[in-house]
């Protein structure tokens, strides 16, 4: 049985098994979730980044399967990740030695940068002539998770950093310039360069917190 027909199988488990992520009160103003203890919070903010990375890997191999030949499906034609330049860590050495508090700002930083490009992403998919709907209900998914696991981390570096209100901010700058639309080998090759970067990514927020999570338990011995 192939990837296509495994995620279309597992599709409806996965959204069952996903927890509301929801810490805002009336007005759509962030709280300190009272109601939700901090290692809880954690757990949710962990749980929430699990799914985002399953549903990114599902949703990059059925892109693959769709739309790119196998010669092409490690080579992004020349595409940069979006995120490339920011100063998130990226070796296990530079992983190891920062704070708690970097690891925090490095999950929101990863989680802010791909928000709008996940809406361009899901608004490209819709001009292809062959997108199954699977995929397009994955990249719908994925973007709506994104901000909710956005809100969570906010409220958790209120938490445990005792920081004050923080303010989120989304690049207003889209990926289409001067609204010209790609030719469509080459939205397809992008297209599948921001999925590949974005599961990269999905990665590392899982990453980071998961390694948050264990410097809360046993902090010198965490790898």
């Amino acid at each position: 049985m192939n990837r296509g027909v495994w995620a279309v199988l597992l599709w409806p488990n996965l959204l069952a098994s996903s927890v509301p992520l929801d810490c805002r009160e009336e007005q759509g103003i962030l709280s300190r979730c009272p109601s939700i203890s901090q290692e809880k919070l954690l757990d949710r903010v962990i749980e929430h980044a699990e799914l985002i990375y399953r549903v990114s890997e599902e949703s990059c191999s059925l892109y693959e399967d769709m739309f790119i030949p196998l010669q092409f499906q490690r080579n992004q034609v020349g595409y940069a990740c979006i995120t490339k330049t920011l100063p998130v860590p990226s070796s296990k050495n530079e992983i190891q030695q920062i704070s708690d508090k970097w690891l925090l700002h490095s999950v929101l930083m990863l989680v802010q940068s791909w928000i709008e490009p996940l809406v361009y992403l899901q608004t490209s998919l819709d001009r292809y002539n062959a997108a199954p709907e699977m995929l397009l209900n994955k990249t719908k998914w994925v973007s709506e998770k994104l901000i909710s696991l956005e809100q969570g981390v906010v409220v958790l570096i209120k938490k445990m950093l005792d920081e004050g209100m923080l303010t989120i901010n989304h690049s207003e700058q889209g990926l289409l310039q001067n609204g010209v639309q790609p030719q469509m080998l080459e939205s397809v090759m992008r297209d599948y360069t921001l999925l590949s970067c974005f599961k990269k990514d999905a990665h590392k927020m899982e990453a980071f917190l998961k390694l948050l999570k264990c410097r809360q338990t046993d902090r010198y011995n965490c790898s």
